[in-house]
């Protein structure tokens, strides 16, 4: 029988070997073998209580020299069959309860994104460190399961582990993710109660996850418990403020933060301070920023660039937008995108296309965003013929599928031209889910062309995607009162009031030297109001003598034209406009911004400013911008 086993063994273990070789090729085709760095006397080291020990299968090393060859194969290693040979002689020669080793080892895991095996390994540790929890924290804090890091943070609190200043990092940024407040609140005060509220970083980390809540008071209220504030920290408020729509305050945090003294402003500082700016339209502290920008040497960085760009294009200036678009040494997609957008909705639609085929010409691949600022371009200018060729164009030539903004584009194109039943066939034939924005863009055609009936159907659509707001009633308003239908707008009127339904007031806002006025229909909170209605006055009877006259369509109760015309006098745009006149030098461009519509009879209004004063007016609402200049608007119309 022994003769037998022998003869088997002799006979037949190359066949085995050499079977299971053509068994499993992919594996030994990218396996090493890793035994061949390891001597008698590093297993004898690490099992001195093994009674069996393997033959010697290289000269001996070192203890120290086999360590760092360990060190080194895991730091290399990235592919799994390496890894589980690395395991297995970890398993083997006891190393697996090193903490050194398996911190290591869990770390390439990590790295590697196996979390299924990192978390197979971690669980074969007897007594996992917290080190070794933080590493696993951390892979789980920036993966499709952040919960999971969730549970490792309270499982290591229950194994009385306590965690550090990392452990409370990486499990607030996995709260914000998976979007849990209460857990984070937990966190928050556990952080208080361990006494780590010393740690600027970690309390950095908090106002991040404040600030994605839009909770803007708790924010401050960690920054200012701050012992020390770094550059990180007022980035972080500043954008906290930028992302509660409270752009003012943001302004007001960079000159604090200049004046203090403590912490310059870096440049992710000037990047959150401009589109702050753009979205004020404040021009004069945009350039106060752009002129920092140059003293400390930023003037090169080309997302800096790209903003300043999008700035002075959203605050009407586009000659320095150019300016500051052919500074830029090697323009990316980004930066052609960002001129051909601002030339868009400033209205030249012609010099967009125009900057398009330059782009196109000098190599650079058009994006997404590109072809948004085109249909943007071809919408402002009524190029309805050019528009529907960019929108075939960008998915036939250049492979980029048409998503719910270029769709967007093309309805407000087809609405400002009249042909609503058109648009509202291309939002029902859309290859993507339209959205309450575009429904709400055909509403606003809706309401200028006067065609209630697609306007009550749009409003169904918005009910069905339960995205309605008061803003899209008020636009039903005025398609009834426009055409008359006084029973239809009393019924939409109770219908607003029994539902509780509050409608977002108007406010137009201008910039003076560098401060931002704000005003909202019959404001009284200015401290210049007096000098501000007297000039609104003295203006009105100026305009009538030009042959203004006030659009009582614009006016949604069922007054008389008189009483109408009393109710429009005061609309925000106008105590703007009428107060820069009264504080600025004859001549001087005022700019203002509001966050709603304007209506028709303040287009007007503006028009007939512009003439009777000498005064350049640039108005920016929420769809586009108005330019006026010697009684004419450069949209030529109310659209």
């Amino acid at each position: 029988m022994t003769q037998i086993s022998a003869c088997i063994n002799k006979k037949n273990i190359t066949i085995i070997v050499f079977s299971l070789k053509l068994s499993i090729p992919s594996f030994t085709s990218t396996t090493i073998p890793i035994h061949r760095h390891f001597s008698l006397e590093s297993f004898q080291e690490t099992c001195p209580n093994n009674d069996q020990h393997p033959k010697p299968m290289l000269k001996s090393t070192s203890r120290h020299q086999q360590q760092q060859t360990m060190v080194s194969l895991v730091k290399s290693s990235t592919h799994k069959p390496h890894l589980l040979q690395i395991q297995a002689h970890l398993t083997r020669s006891c190393l697996l309860q090193n903490p050194k080793f398996s911190l290591l080892f869990l770390s390439s895991l990590c790295s590697s994104r196996d979390l299924r095996y990192a978390r197979l390994f971690f669980s074969q540790i007897k007594n996992p460190s917290s080190s070794q929890y933080n590493t696993l924290i951390r892979a789980y804090s920036s993966s499709n399961s952040p919960k999971e890091a969730f549970f490792l943070y309270r499982e290591m609190r229950q194994k009385g582990l306590k965690p550090d200043p990392i452990s409370f990092s990486f499990v607030i940024k996995s709260c914000v993710k998976f979007r849990s407040v209460f857990c984070c609140l937990q966190v928050h005060g556990r952080i208080i109660r361990d006494g780590f509220l010393s740690d600027c970083l970690l309390l950095t980390t908090l106002m991040e996850f404040y600030s994605s809540f839009a909770s803007r008071e708790d924010a401050c209220k960690v920054f200012d418990e701050m012992s020390q504030k770094d550059t990180v920290a007022w980035n972080v408020l500043i954008s906290c403020y930028l992302r509660n729509g409270r752009t003012r305050d943001v302004l007001m945090l960079f000159d604090n933060m200049k004046n203090e003294g403590v912490c310059e402003p870096d440049d992710v500082t000037c990047l959150l301070v401009t589109q702050a700016c753009a979205n004020l339209g404040a021009l004069e502290f945009g350039e106060k920023v752009h002129r920092y920008i140059k003293e400390r040497g930023y003037g090169t960085a080309r997302n800096l660039s790209n903003s300043l760009i999008s700035m002075y294009s959203r605050c009407g200036c586009l000659d320095k937008a150019y300016d500051v678009f052919k500074g830029i040494g090697e323009k990316n997609v980004i930066s052609w995108s960002a001129m051909i957008s601002g030339l868009a909705m400033n209205g030249f639609g012609r010099d967009a296309i125009l900057a398009f085929e330059e782009m196109w010409k000098t190599g650079v691949i058009p994006d997404e965003q590109t072809f948004t600022g085109l249909l943007s371009a071809c919408s402002h200018c009524g190029l309805v013929d050019e528009g529907m060729e960019f929108l075939n164009q960008m998915s036939k030539e250049f492979g980029i599928m048409p998503n719910v903004h270029h769709y967007g584009c093309v309805v407000d194109l087809l609405g400002r031209a009249g042909l609503l039943e058109q648009a509202y066939r291309v939002i029902i034939s859309m290859k993507v889910k339209p959205d309450a924005t575009i429904w709400r863009t055909l509403l606003g055609a809706c309401r200028i062309h006067g065609h209630f009936t697609l306007g009550e159907r749009v409003i169904e659509h918005l009910i069905e995607l339960k995205a309605q707001e008061a803003g899209d009633y008020v636009l039903l308003l005025n398609i009834y009162s426009s055409t008359g239908s006084w029973e239809k707008v009393s019924e939409l009127r109770k219908f607003l009031k029994d539902k509780g339904i509050q409608t977002t007031p108007g406010c137009s806002s201008i910039e003076l030297k560098g401060i931002v006025h704000e005003f909202i229909v019959d404001d009284v909170s200015h401290p210049q109001k007096h000098e501000i209605y007297n000039k609104l006055d003295e203006i009105n009877k100026q305009l009538k003598i030009a042959g203004y006259v006030a659009e009582t369509t614009s006016e949604l109760h069922d007054l008389g034209a008189e009483e109408k015309a009393n109710a429009l006098s005061y609309h925000s745009e106008k105590l703007a406009l009428a107060f820069g006149v009264l504080v600025t030098r004859p001549g001087t461009t005022l700019r203002v911004t509001k966050n709603l519509r304007i209506c028709i009879d303040c287009h007007n209004f503006a028009k007939f400013l512009s003439g009777v004063y000498n005064r350049q007016l640039i108005i920016r609402d929420r769809t586009r911008f108005h330019h006026f200049r010697d009684g004419h608007c450069s949209c030529n119309d109310y659209w």
